[in-house]
């Protein structure tokens, strides 16, 4: 991820900005609680899982506070005010597979908040390379694992 830039929709960003808030303020509170009283158990901490776990959890919060901190730092809001003749980050686009008779709708996002079972592709996956750029009726051909699939764009909002 390193400097790269994230785009992130605002709900996007208010959603990595709670998180990373509640691991600052909530769960690294309650490791170090775990530390603190895993320590007062005494005994050898070589031999105290309970010590060992809770060093782990602090790790991988530690990590993610920090991966948090570079993704939002590298942050640029999309703006999704311009024309919508042409398919850009934020738009939610309709597509129809050609052969088929259902519409799939989905919102073009950047990386970071991609979730496809959620409707959220990243304008970076081969369907929203296909798409960016694109208007209503154009027709877009994207490679998948079993052979190229071909969609037209029904709707662009």
């Amino acid at each position: 991820m390193d400097d790269e830039v994230q785009y992130l929709t605002p709900e996007g960003l208010r959603e990595y900005e709670k998180r990373l808030s509640y691991l600052r303020n909530v769960r690294r509170q309650e490791v170090a609680e775990r530390l603190r009283l895993a320590l007062e158990e005494g005994g050898d901490l070589v031999e105290n899982a309970e010590y060992e776990d809770a060093k782990n959890e602090q790790a991988f919060i530690e990590g993610e506070i920090i991966r948090l901190e570079k993704l939002l730092s590298n942050a640029r809001i999309i703006e999704n005010t311009g024309p919508k003749d042409q398919v850009s980050l934020g738009d939610k686009v309709t597509i129809q597979e050609v052969g088929s008779d259902t519409l799939e709708e989905y919102v073009v996002v950047g990386a970071a908040e991609a979730n496809p079972r959620a409707g959220r592709i990243s304008y970076k996956s081969p369907l929203g390379q296909a798409l960016m750029g694109q208007r209503v009726g154009d027709r877009v051909v994207v490679e998948a694992p079993d052979g190229n699939i071909e969609f037209e764009i029904k709707a662009i909002e």
